[in-house]
């Protein structure tokens, strides 16, 4: 395990709509080396870079055309090799966003595999053995290249899935995960990852970490295998590399080697659903009815049953690997469009005061809202989370000093659009909100990634919440009634937000309000 995931809190950039350094519209790698101070004072010290490798971008770089190639929008190989250096000046780890379950139908192996007679990368790829052979349960296109059979797509049609193999495979064309052409995919994925950790990267996030192998079963044992075989590697030539799945199923992820995985999933009263996200929304991308999220003031959602959730991964995993809670992410509906700056400050408290490695998305620090705009490069809904960040009131509120109409996207045009610039002038802003508990997690180990999660107090359909981190409680009441619960104790307030106390044998906590308290016996 890398010892530097101990302290880690990342920040995950959208490279296109972070910063413009060139003025052309779009951000680049030299907009991110010139934030670095800015990211470090926040209190980050690791990125996640979204997909920057070259693309036709018709998923917004998930479609990689040349896994060991930048992007021309973003720079060169050289100037992503220089934010590294930069990044590790500032102790700032540096992870990408790898993309092994698939390619761009642009990708020269695809090219090659496409032809009617493949003279390399025949499997690279899964095709079936005839132009009109429909496989079930899985996506695919046909009639499109010349080669007489149709593949298999791993998400939009333009990326036809790599060929890792087949569970238990059931036809001719359907090969098993230990045949020398599905080996050699995932030895093509390791040696993508040796390049980049060659020049200086310190991981991954795996996008679809789960979808390797095809009609594996409910355990994802194939595709386990395959990243534990990975681990192996980076265990042995980079033991200090680390790599968090897109799985959303912990107790999954780190069976299968991966440090971190996310506390993300969405069935149906799932754990972080029922946090953040508990509402319906209507295909324009309206919320219909309640929201009775655990952090909405008027939500509804039971502690108990989002306990239930986390404790079970973070049972599962407590000695092997980290949980993930993410303040949003590229393909998420920005928190701020349901829950206030209010809310926020108390959702923010508990994501940076629990355990695992936590990930703040770009703009989230200043409460960031999200947009109902037209969809770009594959983003639909998505593209509304994805706008430039805002970091003061001059044109394009800072993002790029190019015309309106050549940015990426638009930028939030609300006269009372938050930026950087206004709330580093606000102590009581949000962002500075983040800066003292991203300070105080770094100053306590306690509260950092190990698992010495307790719970103290919670109740079915009951407020506070308390749970204790080594030598430190916190509270949380979210709701909008005064409670209190008896807790005995001598204790040394910390941090607070709203009016809480944990004194004379009692936590008291008034609408809306989250503390943190040293125990001194």
């Amino acid at each position: 395990m890398p010892e530097w995931l101990s302290d880690a809190v990342f920040y995950e950039i959208y490279p296109q709509s972070f910063f413009d350094a060139n003025n052309d519209g779009i951000g680049d790698f030299e907009g991110i080396i010139q934030k670095l101070d800015y990211i470090k004072d926040i209190g980050c010290n690791a990125l996640w870079i979204n997909p920057c490798f070259d693309s036709p971008f018709k998923d917004a770089g998930y479609d990689v055309r040349d896994y060991k190639k930048t992007a021309d929008r973003y720079g060169t190989n050289e100037d992503l090799k220089r934010l590294f250096n930069e990044a590790h000046k500032r102790s700032i780890r540096v992870v990408l966003d790898l993309v092994p379950g698939h390619t761009s139908e642009d990708h020269p192996w695809f090219v090659e595999s496409a032809k009617a007679h493949p003279a390399q990368y025949k499997d690279r790829y899964i095709w079936t053995d005839h132009c009109f052979t429909r496989p079930e349960g899985l996506g695919f296109i046909g009639g499109e290249h010349e080669r007489a059979a149709v593949y298999i797509t791993n998400f939009y049609k333009c990326q036809p899935a790599l060929n890792f193999g087949f569970l238990k495979p059931t036809e001719k064309w359907q090969l098993p995960v230990d045949h020398k052409d599905c080996l050699e995919t995932r030895e093509a994925m390791k040696d993508v990852m040796r390049f980049w950790l060659d020049a200086g990267c310190d991981g991954f996030r795996v996008d679809m970490a789960m979808s390797l192998v095809k009609h594996d079963d409910d355990e994802k044992t194939g595709t386990q295998a395959i990243w534990r075989d990975i681990r192996a590697m980076l265990d042995k030539e980079y033991p200090d590399a680390a790599i968090v799945s897109e799985w959303s199923n912990p107790s999954q992820a780190i069976k299968a080697g991966f440090h971190m995985d996310f506390f993300l999933a969405f069935y149906e009263n799932s754990g972080y659903q029922n946090l953040f996200r508990n509402y319906k929304m209507d295909e324009y991308n309206n919320i219909i009815g309640d929201d009775n999220s655990f952090f909405k003031k008027t939500g509804k959602a039971d502690i108990k049953c989002i306990l239930d959730d986390y404790l079970f991964h973070y049972k599962n995993i407590k000695d092997a690997g980290f949980m993930s809670i993410v303040t949003g992410n590229h393909d998420l509906i920005r928190l701020r469009y349901a829950l206030t700056p209010e809310e926020l400050a108390l959702a923010y408290s508990f994501i940076f005061t629990m355990p695992g490695v936590p990930f703040l998305y770009y703009g989230d620090e200043i409460g960031m809202r999200y947009l109902n705009i037209p969809t770009k490069e594959g983003g639909y809904y998505r593209t509304g989370a994805r706008t430039p960040m805002q970091w003061n009131n001059g044109t394009n509120l800072g993002f790029s000093a190019a015309p309106s109409e050549k940015l990426y996207l638009p930028v939030d045009s609300a006269l009372d659009a938050p930026t950087v610039e206004a709330q580093e002038k606000d102590p009581a802003s949000l962002l500075n909100r983040v800066r003292m508990l991203l300070r105080l997690r770094h100053a306590e180990p306690d509260l950092q990634s190990k698992a010495n999660l307790e719970i103290v107090y919670a109740e079915k359909e009951r407020l506070p919440f308390v749970y204790k981190r080594g030598s430190f409680v916190c509270a949380v009441n979210p709701g909008d009634s005064v409670v209190s619960v008896p807790l005995k104790g001598i204790y040394e307030p910390v941090y607070s937000v709203g009016q809480c106390a944990l004194e004379n044998g009692a936590c008291s906590m008034e609408t809306q309000s989250f503390g943190v308290w040293r125990i001194r016996s």
